[in-house]
């Protein structure tokens, strides 16, 4: 059996990008709802999939404090990689995605940090790249949190509008 890649898929190869594994509920709950024409994605970490088939954060810790802007804007990037590899598995194809609709985003924040915008960047950039800004822009809120399950760096859940089938 033959697997094309979808227009979204092959826009991700380009950018040097690669859909991994979904990462896996750490809790009793369902990674994404499908309601109608509208995806509901759980809040997500950037979390890589290890040679043990574990799921793992390659980068941990506050913002501000022991992370760096650009470590947290990456941890943005894998944690919307994820978003990606969660909505192919409820939807099947990623180019059946009409419009990005709205992520609201946590960022594990030490006293004083105060830029979680730039980080939430890293999530909101790739989804720019992939869908366009018609398509991939959309309504964020970046807020900021004392802690985070894991010591993860950003979490965020998305809303996303499917074309109609």
């Amino acid at each position: 059996m033959t697997v094309t890649k979808g227009v979204i898929e092959n826009k991700l190869e380009t950018l040097g990008l690669k859909l991994p594994p979904p990462p896996r509920p750490i809790g009793n709950y369902l990674p994404a709802v499908q309601v109608g024409n509208m995806l509901y994605v759980s809040g997500t970490l950037g979390t890589i999939r290890d040679e043990n088939d574990k799921d793992i954060m390659p980068i941990k810790g506050k913002l501000g404090g022991e992370l760096t802007i650009a470590e947290g804007y990456e941890s943005a990037k894998l944690m919307a990689l994820n978003h990606l590899a969660l909505m192919k598995m409820v939807i099947g194809d990623l180019d059946r995605i009409e419009r990005i609709v709205k992520m609201v985003g946590y960022v594990n924040s030490a006293p004083g940090f105060t830029e979680a915008h730039l980080v939430l960047n890293g999530a909101s950039d790739l989804y720019v790249d992939l869908f366009g800004p018609e398509r991939g822009k959309h309504a964020r809120a970046a807020l900021f949190q004392n802690e985070l399950g894991l010591d993860a760096p950003i979490e965020a859940e998305m809303t996303v509008l499917l074309k109609s089938a």
